[in-house]
């Protein structure tokens, strides 16, 4: 048993090298490799394996899944040690999540969201700045929630307007242009911050009461307080928009105008990869299907070209 607690060590560190950064399969593994010592197992088979996944009666089926989905992992890294280890076949637990919808947020609900962040009363007079700064980048950049409050303020070259973010998924860094105008927006924050904390290139750009970086819980509760009271949700309302929805906006309001603009949105969806951050243009597809704006666009595309082939047959 001691070696698989050993193999689940160099698993994980293996991983982690690789870019994956485990936040919710970090203990996964090691409660398996202890589930299997409480059954004097020293082998890794399916049917303790769909045990080990489906114990918790409480949980659901994609819980289930996404455990014996760790398992399998895993016992895929085992394998090439232990051939006598069986590796829980996909399907075997077969769920998947329901897609959450996205909420396209129109012009006037940003404008509201932001005046009514920098509106609402604190004990801290840069708390309203703070997140009237951080809902508006989020709203024009399509960054990850994690990725701007991990923003150094360092991280901002004011000569080229251009931010960089450092240790996204998988380990990349990546630029990040940025309009003038939100620019002006920033340096009025970071003139407001300094003048309180002073200069501090290696500190967050975006920080709390103490000049630390911001709770994403925190964050998450002051969006859903805005939300309610500009009508975005309604007051007992457990589900709405989301800040990750402001992510989805401007991935299809980039390509909406490139399909206004007579663009190439197939030949430039690279482009829009890369400032996403995605490690591959197919990740960048899930913010763009299903979105009756975009079929609508696509469709005037493909009619015009059916006309102009129709034209040149004649």
């Amino acid at each position: 048993m001691n070696r698989l607690s050993k193999a689940v060590g160099d698993y994980l560190t293996m991983r982690r090298g690789l870019g994956f950064k485990l936040v919710r399969h970090e203990a996964g593994p090691r409660e398996f490799v202890s589930f299997l010592a409480r059954k004097r197992s020293a082998r890794i088979t399916v049917n303790l394996a769909l045990e080990w996944a489906t114990q918790e009666a409480h949980h659901t089926p994609y819980e289930w899944a996404a455990r014996l989905s760790i398992v399998r992992g895993f016992a895929r890294h085992w394998s090439a040690t232990d051939p006598s280890t069986e590796v829980p076949p996909l399907g075997l637990l077969p769920y998947r999540p329901q897609r959450a919808q996205p909420y396209f947020y129109s012009d006037h609900e940003i404008r509201t969201l932001l005046k009514a962040a920098k509106t609402r009363p604190s004990i801290d007079p840069l708390r309203p700045w703070t997140y009237h700064c951080l809902f508006g980048l989020l709203a024009v950049t399509g960054l990850r929630l994690g990725e701007a409050l991990s923003l150094r303020a360092g991280d901002m070259d004011w000569s080229e307007g251009i931010l960089t973010i450092r240790g996204a998924k998988f380990g990349k860094s990546r630029l990040v242009p940025l309009h003038a105008s939100t620019c002006k927006v920033l340096a009025d924050y970071a003139k407001r911050r300094d003048e309180r904390f002073g200069v501090r290139a290696e500190g967050h750009f975006l920080v709390k009461l103490n000049g630390n970086r911001l709770d994403k819980g925190e964050v998450h509760r002051a969006f859903y307080i805005l939300s309610r009271q500009i009508g975005l949700r309604a007051v007992d309302a457990s589900r709405g928009p989301r800040l990750h929805d402001f992510r989805h906006r401007f991935a299809v309001e980039t390509l909406l105008r490139w399909y206004r603009n007579g663009e190439d949105p197939k030949r430039r969806l690279p482009i829009l990869s890369t400032y996403l951050g995605h490690a591959h243009v197919t990740d960048t597809y899930w913010y763009l299907t299903g979105t009756p704006e975009l079929l609508g666009a696509a469709a005037k595309r493909l009619e015009k070209r059916w006309e102009a082939l129709h034209a040149g047959s004649r």
